[in-house]
Parts: C-alpha cells; sequence; structure tokens
C-alpha cells in the first residue's frame, strides 16, 4: 500500500543513481512510499523538476546535490508547505552541516528524510539590481555576499574543486587578494541609517559555518527570523590582522567555548557585525554577487530580506 509521494531531485553529475535506487530499496522507512526520480540538468538547477514534484502532489522533496540544487529547489518549494530533506553531495553543504546533518552517509542521510522530524527554517529573498536597470529575484539558504567572497567563488577552479575538495577556495583566495580594488557602497540595515562605506566584503547570512569549521557569523540561526551581517573593512595591514583575529580565534576558538562569548571582546572598526530583517546595498560600480557559493553574475543594488519558517526540513529525531 503506498503512504506518500517522495520526489528525489538529483544533480545527475554529482549522484550515482543507480546506488542511491539500491540504498532507498535498502530502507526500512521508505517502504510503502511512491518515489519519483527528477534530474537537473545544466539549464536548470533544479527549480524546474521542483514544481513538477509539487504540481505531482509530492509530500517530500529529497535534494540530492550540492548548495546550489539545494538553493534552486527551495525557492520553488518555500511557502507551499511541502516538506524538504537534503542527501548532501558535493564540496560545501552549507546548509546541511549547519543543520547538523550527517555527511557521506546515504543510509542515514535516507533513514531522515522518510523518518526524522521536522524543522521550520528561515529564508532569505534577494532582490538584485543589474547595471542595466533589469531586477530578478532569488533566495539563498545559507549566505549570499559581494566583495572578496564573491570574487573566490567565482575564480574556483571547478576541476580543482573536484579534485581537493574546499581547498580549491584557498588557492582562488590568493588570486583575489592581488585585487587591490575595494567596494565603495551605501548600505541601510532596517530603519537605520544609511552608511557610507569602504569595504572588502559585505557578507549576509542565514547560517554561521564556513568549510573547515571556521565561524563566520557566531550569532547566526537558521531559525530565528532574522540575517546575520558582517561588514569587512580592514584599511591596513594592521586591520586584516584584526579581521584574522575576530574571525579564526574570537569567533572560531574562543567563542565556542562556555564562556566565550563574553570573552569576544577584540573592539574595531575593521569589522562590523550586524542582525537585520531587512538590508538594502548601493554599490557605486557593478561588483561579483554569490548566492550560497554560486557566482550570480554582477549588481549595482540589492535589497535582501528575511522569511521566518518559510521551508520544512527534515532533521534527525531527537
Amino acid at each position: 500500500m503506498v503512504k506518500n509521494t517522495a520526489a528525489f531531485i538529483y544533480n545527475p553529475i554529482k549522484v550515482d543513481l543507480d546506488a542511491l535506487k539500491a540504498a532507498v530499496a535498502a530502507e526500512p522507512s521508505a517502504a510503502g512510499w511512491k518515489v519519483l526520480w527528477l534530474p537537473t540538468s545544466k539549464e536548470d538547477a533544479g527549480q524546474g523538476p521542483a514544481k513538477q514534484a509539487i504540481d505531482t502532489g509530492a509530500d517530500l522533496i529529497i535534494t540530492a546535490g550540492g548548495d546550489g540544487t539545494v538553493r534552486a529547489v527551495a525557492e520553488v518549494v518555500r511557502g507551499t508547505g511541502t516538506t524538504m530533506a537534503l542527501l548532501p553531495s558535493g564540496t560545501g553543504n552549507l546548509l546541511a552541516r549547519n543543520l547538523s546533518l550527517t555527511l557521506d552517509d546515504t543510509a542515514d542521510s535516507l533513514a531522515t528524510a522518510f523518518g526524522g522530524t521536522t524543522r521550520d527554517i528561515d529564508v532569505a529573498g534577494i532582490e538584485i539590481r543589474r547595471a542595466d536597470r533589469s531586477t530578478d529575484s532569488h533566495v539563498f539558504l545559507v549566505m549570499a555576499g559581494t566583495g572578496l567572497d564573491a570574487k573566490i567563488m567565482s575564480n574556483t577552479d571547478s576541476e580543482l574543486k573536484k579534485r581537493v575538495g574546499w581547498l580549491a577556495y584557498a588557492h582562488a583566495l590568493f588570486v583575489v587578494l592581488r585585487d587591490k580594488n575595494t567596494l565603495r557602497l551605501n548600505y541601510k540595515v532596517d530603519a537605520d541609517r544609511t552608511r557610507s562605506a569602504r569595504v572588502q566584503a559585505i557578507i549576509i547570512g542565514n547560517c554561521g559555518s564556513l568549510p573547515a569549521n571556521i565561524l563566520l557569523l557566531p550569532d547566526a540561526v537558521v531559525d530565528d527570523g532574522l540575517l546575520d551581517v558582517i561588514v569587512v573593512k580592514p584599511e591596513s595591514f594592521h586591520g586584516w590582522l584584526e579581521v584574522m583575529v575576530k574571525i579564526f580565534w574570537e569567533n572560531g576558538i574562543v567563542g565556542r567555548l562556555r564562556w566565550g562569548r563574553r570573552a569576544r571582546g577584540l573592539k574595531t572598526d575593521s569589522v562590523d557585525f550586524r542582525q537585520a530583517k531587512t538590508l538594502v546595498i548601493k554599490l557605486n560600480r557593478a561588483e561579483e554577487v554569490q548566492l550560497d557559493g554560486d557566482p550570480f553574475g554582477e549588481m549595482v543594488a540589492c535589497r535582501i530580506t528575511v522569511d521566518p519558517g518559510a521551508l520544512t526540513i527534515k532533521v534527525p529525531q531527537g
């Protein structure tokens, strides 16, 4: 007897379909489910298959791929009431990491997908204005940014990424640091005053952790109804040292200790942390933008908002 319908939206480049089908057949909690198999493509990162799954009446959409596939599927699924589950594959899997989901364990991920509990998480929406004055809207679940981080994403070699994983980003960082251009921008957090700044990067996060367990945004929580913003604006070598101390020492080491939050005391103008429900950014020239680790072209302005609890995700029991 068929209980429900589960749609697997998978990236055929990253997923061994035969092995996945065998794993589903071996999962006890998947028994009785009707299963649909919907691949993504170079032309469609997941929005089309997600719409097809919802139109078919899928009760559960299981996304097998990296953060880019998850982001594309969530763009359609959010607000529909349909539950998503993650079957992580790829390099980053930052949403899965921030939700403390198991990586590289298909059986465990399937047990969570079919038998876990649910958690409603926030979704960030971004309206991007291009240099030709056109606009397009997207969502992100992990982080968006312009400046240094966006340049790193666009300069990361895909073949190197396949071979060495997230270390390919470190290689791209050395390439990007040769670019001495800084961003000049205005940004406005909620109803606060508009601030002008010359920065290296501005990053907006729904999640806080990066690969290698780097805690970039220590106060970010996926279901607090807020976005966390970091403005990186060192003006000297000393400023960069302050950035490193703030992110790698205070956030990454001290902040993880039980008493650590009280000890995060470095006062510096080189890093600015804020929380927001709405953020508006206006640049003095077109700059690259990234969403959940994928390059999304150039923008001259954007408006970012948070949609609290808009996406239901399967997580392990307990």
